[in-house]
């Protein structure tokens, strides 16, 4: 046989009885696969790495506060949306909702995030394997005993993906106006760069290109086109979209730390565990 095994002889066929991967018409092989790497490095490690996220994520977002230290807003808390929301100079507070909102405001804006990330293409596949084994790993076998995909609910909700991406793309803008106003002390004076001034910037350059990586905007800036030639400016968007996209992977995985490490600094600050260091 291809895979240097031989099948049981007893059968040469799967257990009548079986779903999938050991139905009828399947190659009877006795192992439930014929890997010999550690392939479950990979999943439990991208499962332990979302559970860290999901964990201190959920803390931050209801905590509903210490997510303001002049001129550093948290971005879990961007724009702030909620009459409750601490004093910002010249800062995204847009009271949409009075006093009648008692919970965090964070909840009124992580959901287009949220549901950016949740949807998207890489990280149905990272938690589809990392969480529901569907499946573990390549060449493994999940372990249930039916596939539907995506063709059911809640799961067919996934192609909302394409509309929180619109989302996504409102939420980054005013992430960027956000770290336009780092540049100001605590005083709210222009021309001034501090530490968190550079972990915003790093921070908002990665939302931008974890954003602009995605499958949607590849296929909304060069989708639907028969004549490349006809349309030279949407191909040169598709090809940098293309190139970003190629590291979708990685962009969503540092995009992921870097807002969570901009709310954690803003926490620091907020709880006074130090000051901002100026570097002019």
């Amino acid at each position: 046989m291809a895979t240097g095994t031989e099948p049981p002889p007893a059968r040469t066929t799967g257990s009548p009885g079986g779903t999938g991967v050991r139905g009828a018409s399947r190659a009877a092989i006795a192992a439930r696969h014929l890997r010999t790497d550690r392939w479950w490095l990979a999943p439990a490690g991208t499962a332990a790495g979302l559970l860290a996220f999901v964990v201190y994520s959920t803390w931050r977002a209801f905590a509903g506060s210490d997510y303001y230290a002049a001129p550093y807003v948290s971005p879990f808390y961007s724009p702030c949306l909620a009459e409750s929301c601490a004093p910002m100079r010249h800062g995204p507070n847009w009271e949409l909702f009075g006093g009648w909102w008692g919970l965090s405001p964070a909840l009124l804006i992580l959901v287009f995030p949220l549901g950016f990330r949740l949807t998207c293409y890489y990280y149905r596949k990272a938690y589809y394997r990392g969480f529901w084994a569907s499946p573990p790993a390549c060449a493994v076998a999940e372990p249930h005993r039916k596939y539907t995909g995506e063709t059911r609910f809640p799961l067919i909700l996934q192609n909302v993906h394409r509309y929180f991406f619109y989302a996504a793309l409102l939420v980054a803008g005013v992430l960027t106006y956000d770290t336009a106003l780092t540049f100001r002390d605590e005083e709210y004076a222009w021309g001034h760069l501090g530490l968190g001034s550079l972990i915003f910037l790093v921070n908002i350059l990665l939302i931008w290109a974890y954003t602009l990586s995605c499958h949607s905007c590849r296929h909304i800036v060069g989708g639907r086109l028969r004549h490349f030639s006809k349309h030279p400016v949407r191909y040169r968007l598709w090809s940098w979209a293309g190139k970003l996209n190629g590291r979708h992977m990685q962009l969503a995985w540092a995009s992921l730390i870097s807002v969570a490490a901009c709310d954690f600094y803003v926490y620091l600050l907020a709880t006074g565990v130090f000051a901002d260091p100026r570097l002019f």
